[in-house]
């Protein structure tokens, strides 16, 4: 079943990339006391999610800030894919979640089977406003390409 606004995220593990490499981080740790901006893309180095989805993160990240305690992104990929991948992007204001066993996008029913690419399970296209662990704001692109609902732009005007 798909979360909800108005419902409490689960608390799993997802990782982080640290100095001395994969972190774990509940994310009833993450997002407890604060508000967080979180968006969620198919795949770190994918076209529509490099080219488009997480520069518009990058560019509004101070804007977001202003009205958000952190910005988040998370992929179905290890650690080690979403540091490269933050570096990359010039993403240092993002908090990278990976989320490579798909436990979080599992848990929340925004899982996709991407198979018939290669690529295995991975997380449906979303944005969402969380506070204190509760969804404010659920913005989801179901369409190939689209990135609309779950846009950095979208996301700012809802804060």
């Amino acid at each position: 079943m798909t979360i909800a606004t108005g419902e409490r995220l689960p608390d799993v593990t997802l990782f982080t990339n640290g100095d001395k490499g994969p972190e774990s981080l509940t994310t009833d740790a993450f997002f407890s006391g604060r508000k967080v901006v979180l968006f969620a893309v198919p795949g770190a180095f994918t076209p529509g999610c490099s080219n488009t989805h997480m520069p518009g993160f990058v560019v509004n990240a101070d804007k977001l800030l202003e009205k958000a305690d952190a910005v988040a992104c998370l992929a179905v990929n290890d650690a080690f894919v979403m540091g490269a991948w933050q570096k990359d992007q010039n993403a240092e204001a993002i908090t990278m979640l990976a989320d490579g066993n798909a436990d979080f996008t599992r848990a929340i029913g925004m899982d996709k089977d991407a198979s018939t690419a290669g690529m295995g399970v991975r997380s449906l296209r979303y944005a969402m406003i969380v506070n204190d662990g509760v969804v404010e704001y659920l913005g989801v692109d179901t369409e190939r390409g689209v990135i609309e609902a779950s846009s950095a732009e979208t996301v700012l005007a809802r804060l």
